[in-house]
This record gives structure tokens, sequence and C-alpha cells, in this order.
């Protein structure tokens, strides 16, 4: 399904609100996310195959933060007849209701339990594969260690958790390069510097990104026995653990 351009901060704002998954992004989101993530494509194709290595038969799948559904079809269609569930969980009205759109689009026999709540609120359970795209870093801090330590307890020996994640790097200089970088990557893909500024402003509030030693050090405090980062460009990466 196509989506319309982005042109959400195209104008000027007289007051720049905290950014909201709401209706007018949800419309937007494929083209926001594909010209705002550098190596998104990448990261969604390669879920499927890691679903496909990972998911055990009889068990769960859960993709927290699913937005419109992406990362969940990318699984699904990797897995193709296999015996599991898949719980879909946003807490966006906007995002699901396209999301079920989406889904409803392709055909499979795997079903998709598709919940309109706060990622907090939901039991985790005989969950093989636990995908976190672009989500944690919108949870408040002190909610995140809560968060992977109740998904840890929920995963069967094996399962696979996958976070993908905005970076800030603790070296100054690593850290502007790097910034820089995925600017130019916006520029290219046709933002102009009000939008790439105004956009900014929205989400210094509510999203607040870590360093890689800190996801690190939250795998291993919520239990995970492994872990690393299998992707990164410019200042985006995923990283996968192992319970």
């Amino acid at each position: 399904m196509t989506s319309e351009q982005d042109r959400i901060f195209s104008k000027p704002l007289a007051k720049v609100a905290d950014f909201r998954f709401d209706d007018k992004v949800a419309s937007v989101f494929p083209d926001m996310i594909s010209r705002s993530i550098p190596g998104y494509g990448q990261i969604l194709h390669t879920l499927g195959e890691m679903a496909d290595k990972v998911v055990q038969p009889g068990t769960r799948v859960y993709d927290l933060g699913c937005s419109l559904g992406a990362a969940t079809s990318s699984i699904r269609r990797a897995l193709a007849d296999r015996d599991v569930t898949m719980v879909a969980v946003d807490n966006s009205e906007a995002m699901v209701k396209r999301a079920r759109d989406h889904l409803d689009a392709f055909v499979s026999p795997i079903p998709v339990d598709l919940v309109c709540a706060d990622i907090r609120d939901i039991e985790i359970e005989n969950a093989s594969m636990v995908v976190l795209n672009f989500t944690l870093q919108f949870l408040a801090p002190d909610d995140r260690d809560a968060l992977l330590a109740k998904i840890y307890q929920g995963m069967v020996p094996g399962g696979l958790l996958v976070v993908s994640e905005k970076l800030v790097f603790s070296q100054p200089a690593i850290h502007q390069l790097l910034d820089d970088l995925h600017l130019d990557f916006k520029r290219a893909n046709g933002y102009s510097e009000l939008e790439i500024s105004q956009k900014r402003n929205a989400l210094e509030n509510v999203m607040r990104p870590d360093t890689v030693e800190q996801h690190k050090a939250r795998f291993q405090a919520a239990g995970f026995s492994q872990s690393d980062l299998w992707f990164q460009c410019y200042n985006f990466a995923s990283m996968v653990a192992i319970k």
C-alpha cells in the first residue's frame, strides 16, 4: 500500500508540539520512516530471515510498537505456515487501524492478534521472538529495564530479542560525525532545513536515545546471556539478544 508524502513539518509552525503518532503521522508513516532511517528496509528484510531461523513451532512472536505492521508482515511472510501466533501491539489507534488494513491485504495462515495498548501493560508468554523496532527509545528511561526484564521472563530458551534504535555516542567527535551524516541522508531524501529542524524539536522531549553500551548493560541486567550489534548505519542500529 502506498502512503502520502511526509510534509508534516514543511511549513513554519508557531509552536512545535511534541511528536505524536496520530492520524496525520500514520497517513505518511511509510514515507517518513524510509526517508528518515537509513537501512530501515534492510532491517525489515532481515527480521524475516532471523525469524525463519529462531522461531519455534507452538510459540509466539511479539512485535511491540508495531506501528503499521511492517515488521510483523516481514516475519509473517518468512514463517509461511509455521505453527505460531503473532501478537502486534501499538498504543496509537491510528496506527493499529491502518496496520489491520495492511495485514489483511496479505493472505496468511498465521494469525495476528493486533492490540491497541501500552506495551508496558502486555504480558509476554511463550515467546521465541520479540521485536522492539525503534520503540524502546520512546519509553521513559526508567521503564526500559522493567520491560526488558518482563520480556526475558516471558521468552522460551533460545528466544531472540531484536531491538532497533537511534544511538547516541559518548565520544563527541564521533557523535557529531554520525549525526551530520544522518542529516545529510535526510537532505538527500528531500527534507528541507525547516523540516529537519522542526521535527528534531518535536522529538526532543519524547525520544531519548541510549549508547550501545547502555543497551548491552540493560540486556545483561535483564538476564540475556548473549547480545551484540548486528546492523548499524550512521547513528541507527539494530541489536540482538538471546535467552
